[in-house]
């Protein structure tokens, strides 16, 4: 009986994330391959919260495969853009996008948002004219046929 119970606790614990498996954030050497992951932002259903979300889950992803072995763009469209604005005023949003450029993320913003909302690039934190793409739909299809792998938290 106490094999069983304790088989029952291992099983529970690693479906809960919490056994051995799972002790760290840093996964074993050569356990993730080379990648290249293209992040959809279009402000999600709740602004703010989802912004924090979507920077933490960068900081994670590049923390867990390591920042020689993953190649991140952030293609921000529509109310996604909006990251950029809040930036401007809030310091931890602007400190955690600049600690995500220094690890090698790459933020693409939207000329069409840009234009439709009458937007001028320089109010927004942080992006340069580089960092302006023609379209944010189209370049997510292009960095996809070159290989990216898509995420929209």
């Amino acid at each position: 009986m106490t094999v069983f119970r304790s088989l029952m606790i291992a099983v529970v614990l690693a479906t809960l994330g919490l056994g051995a498996a799972h002790a760290g954030s840093e996964a074993p050497a050569g356990y993730y391959a080379d990648q290249k992951v293209v992040y959809h932002n279009d402000g999600g259903l709740d602004g703010a919260a989802y912004f924090k979300r979507l920077l933490g889950n960068l900081r994670n992803y590049v923390e867990a495969v390591g920042k020689a072995h993953v190649e991140i763009r952030v293609v921000s469209h529509g109310d996604g853009v909006a990251l950029f604005q809040s930036a401007v005023n809030d310091k931890e949003v602007a400190a955690r996008i600049d600690a995500l450029k220094g690890i090698g993320v790459r933020f693409l913003i939207c000329a069409n948002t840009l234009r439709e909302r009458k937007i001028d690039r320089g109010t927004l934190y942080g992006v340069t004219e580089d960092d302006v793409v023609p379209s944010g739909v189209a370049e997510l299809a292009r960095l996809q046929g070159m290989g990216f792998a898509y995420i929209h938290p």
